[in-house]
């Protein structure tokens, strides 16, 4: 779901960008037939998600998440994390976002045989589209929550939840500047130490 932040996390080596960019996808053991490094990666994403649900400024989004749609508040701020990492990506990277997202949907080419199956599927509508880039756009985060949302077997509590980040804008995005250094840190240091 936050797709553009765990590619970002995830240093320079395209193995660990894709494992990245899968990590949602892949639930419970990884796949027999993973490369290793890959499968690193994915093992990364995994560990981005606990850091981040244990982070104070983390927390403190989640917090702002009204009521109503707390079960959900996770996925809200993950994707309201990449709108604001889109918007400032020229703080982070020297690479333009367009050149490093280009990049992304390649490296998801060159190993569409990795791919988990949905992931698969919905990849040339990322492409076409090039979601990670368009998350520089208050409307276009709002409008992929509501694709989120659809995919939910219960209630859908992530229609209109774009509100959420535009009522609250300035606190979401004090929070992720609190957030991002720390989780740059603590991915860099389990990429050096592995």
């Amino acid at each position: 779901m936050n797709f553009l932040a765990h590619a970002f996390l995830a240093g320079d080596s395209p193995a660990d960008q894709l494992g990245g960019l899968i990590g949602d996808f892949v639930k419970g053991p990884l796949p027999a037939g993973l490369p290793a490094e890959v499968a690193a990666g994915v093992k990364l994403h995994r560990l981005i998600d606990v850091f981040a649900e244990t982070e104070a400024a983390f927390a403190r989004s989640r917090a702002r998440v009204s009521p109503p749609r707390r079960r959900v508040a996770g996925v809200i701020v993950d994707m309201v994390y990449d709108h604001f990492l889109a918007l400032h990506w020229s703080r982070f990277r020297a690479e333009p976002l367009d050149a490093f997202t280009s990049r992304m949907y390649r490296l998801m080419d060159v190993n569409a045989a990795l791919l988990p199956p949905r992931l698969l599927e919905i990849l040339p509508r990322m492409r076409d589209a090039d979601w990670l880039a368009s998350y520089r756009s208050a409307e276009s985060t709002a409008l992929a929550l509501d694709r989120i949302g659809l995919r939910l077997r219960r209630e859908n509590l992530l229609r209109g939840s774009g509100a959420e980040l535009v009522g609250d804008y300035a606190g979401f995005e004090t929070d992720f500047f609190a957030f991002i250094g720390p989780a740059q840190r603590f991915a860099e240091n389990w990429l050096r130490e592995r």
